[in-house]
């Protein structure tokens, strides 16, 4: 069943058009989980700053989402969890030796000045994309501090506080009757499908690093219980996976879900620690490799939420994130690096690319088959696409839109408030961008008033 695919080159269709909703609060990058700790919220600040650089800011809509509650947060985690973490911080810590066991709080999840905050951008960020995918709103949305897929509903796991992504998929179970998650991060998704193993209304697919390795879970016998019984697929791999392994047990196995399960939505975490050369990571992926999988699923034209997640080497991490958002919007990203306010991160070659190494590929084709065989095995035994019982949707909570467009200062503004102008995409066929103008000396029609004004005073 298994067959080796070539690593061709990746293909962009530029006449395919996409409303991209891209989520981005600037103070992501400020919350640090301490020295020495491998997982930096800065890498998020680097990629934002290529996508800004490269110019793709012109063909999204940019938001930054308002962040998400305690009530919000609740949805999926106890209320006592989300209390701790709203009141700790590292001044109090002593008063709360208990709850720090209770809540797996301590080495791997720090607590450190604004964390509920951090929490909050994190899950506002995936909960309001998925609130614009239910309306219609965009055909993808984009949130790169999202994707924490190890916390549970009553502890911190793995870097990871608060589950963004079941929060997330809860918004888009509202309007869609199934949704599929696809998990490409290097680390198992357990905290993801642990929260829906019980139900077939979401699919999770997790391709990850098995045997020694955190967490532990996501053995291919893990395939859920009750009425989500085979609704939860794990693909186990072992150490080197390189570019065309990858592709050649990633591409059928997706095709064949989605065939199968007929999912009306699709939530994809992009973790960049299967990369090559990661801190934490074994796999052997180059950015194309990992980007491949991001093309493959875009290519599906299913509404379709693109999470972050781990990533321990922040330079390749923003690399492969800024170029798989080209992707995205259907542009291959010039290898050139242009200059940015963290252009030395990439020394020496300052260069777009993360190549992969001469590392041993542990994986034979057959155990890749083997792995295969079972999974396709076992999604022959669920029912075709399950349905769903018809019911009154829930409430949308209120849209009050742009509250500062109608302000005396946004109306004095050229393009309106800030929000209307973050929501402005340049089309492709524009003739001038501000450039053109500026070297071609073409006038604006405020710049022609003025003028008109001068001669006039002139005359007289």
């Amino acid at each position: 069943m298994y067959t080796q695919l070539p690593f061709d080159d990746l293909q962009v269709d530029p006449t395919q058009k996409k409303r991209i909703a891209y989520f981005y609060d600037a103070d992501i990058g400020n919350y640090a989980y301490g020295a020495g700790h491998p997982m930096k919220p800065h890498r998020i600040r680097m990629a934002h700053s290529l996508i800004m650089n490269y110019g793709l800011y012109k063909k999204m809509e940019i938001y930054r989402a308002k962040p998400a509650t305690k009530q919000e947060m609740c949805q999926f985690h106890t209320d006592e969890y989300i209390d701790f973490i709203s009141r700790v911080s590292p001044d109090n810590l002593d008063l709360f030796a208990k709850e720090q066991l209770k809540f797996n709080v301590g080495d791997d999840c720090p607590v450190f000045d604004g964390l509920f905050e951090y929490c909050g951008i994190s899950g506002g960020g995936s909960m309001e994309g998925a609130a614009r995918l239910n309306r219609g709103k965009c055909d993808i949305a984009i949130n790169y501090a999202g994707g924490l897929h190890h916390a549970k509903k009553s502890e911190a796991s793995g870097f990871c506080y608060l589950n963004d992504i079941v929060l997330g998929i809860i918004e888009l179970l509202r309007y869609h009757p199934r949704v599929l998650y696809i998990d490409i991060d290097v680390h198992h998704g357990d905290g993801v499908e642990e929260a829906f193993y019980t139900t077939d209304r979401v699919m999770t697919c997790s391709f990850h690093k098995y045997g020694e390795f955190f967490p532990g879970t996501g053995e291919l016998r893990d395939i859920g219980v009750g009425k989500g019984k085979y609704h939860s697929v794990n693909v186990p791999l072992r150490d080197g996976i390189d570019d065309s392994t990858y592709k050649s047990i990633f591409e059928p196995l997706i095709t064949k879900i989605i065939e199968w399960y007929q999912p009306s939505a699709i939530v994809l975490q992009c973790g960049g620690d299967s990369l090559s050369g990661d801190r934490l990571g074994c796999f052997n992926l180059s950015m194309e490799g990992h980007a491949n999988c991001i093309n493959f699923v875009k290519n599906f034209n299913i509404p379709l939420m693109v999470l972050g997640g781990g990533g321990y080497t922040m330079r390749n991490v923003a690399r492969t994130w800024a170029f798989e958002s080209g992707l995205l919007n259907n542009v291959k990203l010039p290898t050139e690096l242009p200059y940015n306010e963290y252009y030395e991160y990439y020394a020496p070659d300052y260069k777009l690319d993360v190549r992969s190494s001469n590392m041993y590929n542990q994986n034979s084709p057959i155990f890749l088959d083997k792995i295969l065989t079972s999974i396709i095995t076992n999604l022959e035994n669920t029912k075709h696409a399950p349905s769903v019982q018809m019911n009154e949707v829930p409430r949308d909570a209120e849209d009050l839109g742009d509250v500062e467009e109608d302000t005396q200062m946004a109306l004095d503004t050229k393009g309106g408030s800030e929000f209307a102008r973050d929501s402005q995409i340049e089309p492709d066929n524009e003739y001038y961008n501000d450039l053109d103008k500026k070297e071609k000396n073409i006038l604006t029609k405020d710049e022609e008033m003025e003028i008109d004004q001068l001669n006039n005073a002139q005359e007289k």
